[in-house]
């Protein structure tokens, strides 16, 4: 936080009565957005430093409404200067699900509380909370995975991608993506995973899943934020419990989603988040100068050969094998920016 963000940052403070906090940096992300906690005597909460230029304060706002309004565990908003991309919000302490995990907490109990609390979001969800969310669609997808193009092919091949490489690109997620759109859109919180999940043992029930970073919320397929949860970008999810929560969703949902559909919106969404973050963490290390997210570059190949042999995904298979063929996926050397 600059001298200038830091010294408006004090003025919303005290305009919402914490005047004279402490403010210590407690988390900073991918993307523009920083975390802060600040303290008042025995009052503690979370800084959102968001800048409204880059980040999108509003919509964390909106989507924390509609999660309370469910009667989840999202931070309460305290106050909000939007104007700036400040958020004062509720503190839900220092235990992610990550941080359990390490200490040694039960990963099959975490893992149950993650998708349990999935299940009671999609069984709450009502269309009506969704007014003024975006949603995914035939177009937005494909552009989403074209960031490996743009990003990491380059970086492993030393050339720009050419126009009917691209063409063929698309073409292969035109052919492959309808599952993705086969069953009725709920809300998505997109970043579902143990990093952005909190411990809350004082709660009941799905309650005790704290929620953060969901600003990029959409409407979409029930599967994506299954696919957040269980093909994890930054940790190896054993595939016992892997299969165990993805049944443990279908039998929540007898009856009402056909298991078969399911199943294949997860591998087609499995494959498009893979190969979006492949090109993202590239371009967290060569325009952002964050290198350190490449490291995780070996997990998003094998997650997405696994996916790649499924026959659903027998177009995308075909455009790998044909312009980005195995030996070719590795993790790029680090760009100049890091």
């Amino acid at each position: 936080m600059t001298p200038t963000r830091r010294a408006a940052a004090g003025d919303f403070l005290a305009a919402a009565g914490w005047t004279g906090a402490d403010i210590r940096l407690l988390a900073a992300d991918a993307s523009f957005r920083s975390y802060h906690r600040v303290t008042v005597g025995t009052r503690r909460a979370v800084l959102m430093d968001a800048p409204p230029d880059q980040e999108k304060p509003e919509a964390f706002r909106q989507v924390a409404e509609i999660l309370a309004a469910l009667e989840l565990s999202p931070p309460r908003v305290l106050a909000a200067d939007l104007e700036q991309g400040f958020l004062l919000l509720e503190d839900l302490g220092d235990r992610t699900f990550t941080r359990a995990l390490a200490e040694g907490a039960d990963e099959s109990a975490l893992y149950q509380l993650a998708t349990d609390t999935l299940i009671v979001l999609h069984r709450r969800w009502d269309p009506s909370l969704g007014a003024g969310l975006s949603a995914f669609d035939a177009r937005s997808l494909p552009l989403e995975a074209e960031l490996l193009l743009d990003w990491m092919l380059p970086a492993l091949t030393g050339r720009d991608v050419d126009a009917l490489m691209r063409e063929r690109f698309r073409e292969a997620w035109e052919a492959v993506l309808p599952p993705a759109f086969a069953l009725p859109p709920t809300l998505v919180l997109r970043d579902y995973h143990v990093d952005n999940l909190m411990v809350l043992p004082d709660r009941p029930g799905v309650t005790a899943c704290g929620l953060l970073d969901f600003q990029d919320a959409i409407l979409g397929s029930p599967a994506y934020d299954l696919v957040s949860l269980l093909q994890d970008a930054r940790r190896d999810v054993p595939a016992e419990i892997e299969r165990a929560m993805f049944e443990r969703y279908c039998v929540a949902f007898a009856g009402e989603i056909d298991p078969q559909t399911l199943k294949a919106a997860y591998w087609v969404l499995g494959a498009q988040r893979t190969v979006r973050i492949l090109g993202v963490f590239v371009r967290l290390d060569r325009r952002d100068g964050k290198p350190g997210y490449l490291r995780h570059v070996p997990r998003l190949w094998r997650l997405l050969d696994r996916a790649l042999e499924r026959p659903e995904l027998a177009p995308l298979n075909d455009w790998f094998a044909r312009y980005l063929p195995g030996e070719l996926r590795r993790v790029p050397d680090r760009g100049a920016a890091a």
